[in-house]
């Protein structure tokens, strides 16, 4: 198996295993399959995954400057709280009462997804760490343009799959629970509970 393989197929696994802890674009993702609209799903999982792609591009590049200024790392846990905890208000308003605003940010697919993909900086430390671990165990090499690539489509690609697979899976769920508001509201509830736990950690680091 060729080098290029290699890295794509390990960044892919990390990648896919990494997006499936909590966050906001998955937690949003899943919101719009227990809604039945797969569609906006997949477009916010596709303009999410290729913001993605540049923040790991930008984590591999510039690896040793991101890493010796420790500011940055607690200054995206302070964005990531933030951002959250206005999402989740915004989906558990929009569950209990829509409104044209909030109507109309459910429409936005492919523009929503790149927008809240640059408001997740947090890419970029988890990938300066994944990438440092698998370069020192001599897993992947990202010494030349096309290995450097491979690596980033295999990130692109293994976030979108983990991404579709939620939408999916989400809406597979809601047809056994169809009339659940409580269900419908369990993004917006996680997505508070993750914002408060990242502020709560800015406030300690600082």
């Amino acid at each position: 198996m060729s080098t290029i393989v290699i890295t794509f197929v390990v960044a892919f696994f990390f990648s896919f295993i990494g997006s499936i802890p909590p966050a906001t674009i998955n937690l949003l993702v899943m919101q719009l399959g227990f809604e039945d609209r797969l569609r906006v799903a997949v477009r916010l999982a596709i303009g999410a995954s290729i913001i993605e792609y540049f923040y790991a591009w930008i984590a591999v590049k510039f690896e040793s400057l991101i890493v010796s200024m420790p500011m940055i790392a607690s200054n995206f846990q302070l964005i990531t709280g933030i951002v959250m905890i206005l999402l989740g208000t915004l989906t558990l308003w929009s569950a209990s009462k829509p409104t044209k605003f909030s109507e109309g940010f459910n429409d936005s697919g492919f523009r929503r997804g790149v927008v809240l993909g640059i408001l997740n900086p947090l890419a970029m430390p988890y990938w300066i760490g994944v990438t440092a671990s698998l370069e020192s165990q001599h897993w992947i090499d990202v010494s030349t343009i096309p290995l450097l690539h491979s690596y980033l489509l295999g990130i692109l690609l293994g976030g979108l799959s983990l991404l579709v697979s939620v939408a999916y899976l989400s809406k597979k769920l809601m047809t056994k629970f169809r009339n659940s508001t409580l269900l419908k509201k369990v993004p917006g509830l996680a997505m508070l509970m993750l914002g408060a736990y990242s502020l709560i950690r800015y406030a300690l680091d600082t």
